[in-house]
């Protein structure tokens, strides 16, 4: 084979390198807005479905990246905006058109913050890549924000009808997520690779999985429950800890001497 072919053939390699992530991040955009269309046609449980698809290809668009070494400012901007759509956007439509219209403003709200915050989330996530360790996401990641939204109407629709998930409940929550996503409370990240984990570990990520496997509206909804309570959680207490170490110890009490007799008495 020539140089020149070989050179070709590189290039050729390249090409498809940067295509496979880039690709990934394509269908994590179809999903979302998939899901956006199943919300206006009422479809709420397939619309819910969608977004949780949509998160399993934002995941792998990273994961093959590093794995291809191609990462490119093209790839994080483009996952960016595809997020935008399916954990923003499509989350926010489906919530308002499932439980918040009867709210009128405050419902449209709720779903219009949830948006900007999710913005306001990406746009912080990317002027920060590079300047942390990985090892932790500073504010509730947009896809878990949007994963806690699409796994209550699972839930919901695991528990049946008459819907015993009040409106206002789902109206709290959406503020509560749009604050959780802008916020500085630190949350697990499980992007960085780990080489070597306990044994302990391993077995309950397996439990988790079969519970996944084995009722799946009702694990998701508790593992999303359970990551965005996990910040909070954390912050109060390593504050409370960091408070503890920092309090000074209690000076011992001296203790008073015995006179021989009163002040100014003379033998």
């Amino acid at each position: 084979m020539t140089r020149r072919k070989k050179r070709f053939k590189k290039r050729d390699f390249s090409k498809g390198v940067y295509l496979l992530p880039n690709l990934a991040t394509s269908l994590n955009l179809f999903c979302g807005f998939f899901s956006v269309v199943s919300s206006l046609d009422g479809h709420f449980v397939q619309a819910s479905v969608a977004i949780i698809v949509a998160g399993v290809f934002d995941n792998l668009d990273g994961r093959i990246a590093r794995a291809t070494r191609s990462t490119s400012r093209f790839g994080v901007e483009y996952d960016s905006l595809a997020d935008l759509v399916s954990f923003g956007m499509a989350p926010a439509l489906l919530a308002f058109l499932w439980a918040l219209r009867p709210f009128g403003r405050l419902g449209w709200l709720a779903a219009f913050l949830f948006v900007a915050c999710g913005a306001l989330r990406l746009a912080r996530f990317n002027t920060q890549v590079g300047q942390t360790d990985g090892s932790r996401f500073t504010g509730l990641p947009i896809p878990a924000a949007a994963g806690m939204a699409a796994t209550l109407v699972l839930f919901h629709g695991r528990l049946g009808h008459p819907m015993p998930v009040h409106p206002l409940a789902v109206l709290v929550l959406l503020y509560a997520l749009s604050y959780l996503m802008v916020s500085s409370i630190p949350y697990h990240s499980f992007k960085k690779k780990v080489e070597h984990r306990s044994f302990n570990s391993l077995v309950l990520t397996l439990l988790v999985l079969i519970f996944i496997a084995a009722e799946p509206d009702v694990a998701l909804f508790m593992v999303a429950v359970t990551y965005m309570v996990s910040g909070p959680v954390r912050f109060l207490y390593e504050r409370l800890k960091h408070s503890k170490e920092d309090e000074p110890e209690a000076m011992p009490l001296a203790k008073p001497e015995e006179n021989s007799g009163p002040a100014g008495s003379s033998g």
